[in-house]
């Protein structure tokens, strides 16, 4: 979770447009001083996750529980469902993003802290005592083994103070009921999120690549930030954030793209296209490409068929890899589009990913429109900062 303050002069001149006003999300609207506490605190939660999480929790403790009484019953007197399983449910639901949140963290983290307090109950006699210790060494061995899991302090302090019961289960009692517990849990988790279409276990997206084969950043990461600044104003703040920290780094860039996208909200792609596009017939051979290729001096050629409909696009390296007896749309590579209406900043990303030199732009029917490559998008983002600039200064 993430809670991001700016400056007021950060919010009035780099947010600011000069054709509108600095706009304020509803999160950022002043409240009254004896309602700041109840302010939501989760980044992106919107009604409906809420309500996925809450349905989740449900079934993830509904089912966790039915199963795990199913098997275990009364076997050796133990209780087939422990309560850290309520805590570590309404993570994997509400925040299935969070580190602390992934399977590893959640079976590792109670296994592991139950067993510590497991240990402690037995060495230490003075229950007040035992408590602190295993609940701080809990913490301790789960952060040495990457489990970092709240309710393993739960489940730490749960083996202490559990009584006869938990003693006489000795140490079993980590890996029968807690570790089974928590294995039940994500696995009905992961099943759950697949239904609900929600990535889980999280897995940050790679950072880009460089596809020159150099040493030389990606294009998308030598302007802007760069991840030193990200580790510098993490050791500034001096504070620990519950998200990954390749995470941050895709939030950040996105934060950009979407700046960049309000700054420009009225460029459309139908507005910079190239609209006499050179195509090329699916049926034709490579010979043909080529000849298109180099007499037009293009990079990118969409591949259409007989009804003007696009099959892909070709270039001088596809026609290379391929034969000179196979067709065109036999060496065609899967082309990046989009419709006419969409904003012409929104294919920054794609045309600044180190593969695509052009994307073209399709009707409702798959019908080649235009074309927009890289040279067309710089000179209409130099236009549109010339446009912004105050001579008035």
């Amino acid at each position: 979770m993430v809670a991001a303050r700016f400056p007021p002069e950060f919010s009035q001149v780099a947010m600011s447009t000069p054709s509108q006003p600095p706009l304020q999300p509803d999160s950022a609207l002043p409240l009254r001083r004896p309602w700041r506490l109840f302010a939501p605190i989760l980044a992106g939660a919107t009604l409906r996750e809420r309500l996925i999480g809450c349905l989740g929790v449900l079934i993830g403790v509904a089912a966790t529980s039915y199963l795990s009484h199913a098997v275990l019953g009364d076997w050796l007197h133990l209780p087939f469902l422990v309560a850290p399983v309520g805590a570590s449910a309404l993570l994997l639901f509400a925040v299935p993003a969070s580190p602390m949140a992934q399977p590893w963290p959640i079976i590792g983290g109670n296994t592991i802290s139950a067993a510590v307090g497991v240990a402690i109950g037995h060495m230490v006699p003075d229950p007040s005592f035992a408590a602190g210790i295993a609940v701080a060494l809990a913490f301790l061995a789960m952060s040495l083994t990457r489990s970092l899991h709240p309710p393993g302090g739960a489940a730490a302090l749960s083996a202490v103070l559990g009584g006869q019961t938990v003693a006489g289960a000795g140490l079993l009692y980590p890996f029968i009921p807690v570790g089974a517990n928590s294995l039940l849990l994500v696995a009905i988790g992961i099943a759950v999120h697949r239904f609900t279409r929600r990535a889980y276990p999280h897995v940050a997206p790679p950072a880009p690549a460089n596809t020159r084969g150099t040493g030389d950043l990606p294009p998308q990461l030598r302007a802007g930030f760069q991840a030193a600044d990200i580790d510098a104003a993490l050791a500034r703040l001096d504070e620990t954030f519950d998200i990954d920290r390749a995470d941050l780094d895709r939030l950040f860039r996105e934060v950009e793209h979407q700046a960049l996208l309000r700054a420009h909200s009225n460029l459309a792609c139908q507005e910079i296209m190239s609209r006499d596009v050179v195509t090329v017939a699916g049926n034709a051979a490579p010979a043909a490409a080529r000849d298109l290729l180099l007499r037009h001096n293009v990079r990118t050629l969409p591949v259409v068929d007989s009804d003007g409909r696009l099959l892909g696009s070709v270039g001088l390296r596809e026609l290379a890899a391929g034969g000179e007896d196979a067709t065109v749309a036999a060496l065609a590579s899967p082309a990046a589009t989009a419709p006419l209406n969409e904003l012409a900043m929104n294919l920054v990303p794609r045309l600044s990913d180190g593969r695509s030199h052009a994307v073209v732009i399709t009707d409702e029917n798959g019908g080649v429109c235009g074309l927009i490559t890289q040279t067309d998008l710089l000179a209409a983002l130099a236009r549109a900062l010339v446009a912004r600039i105050d001579y008035s200064i």
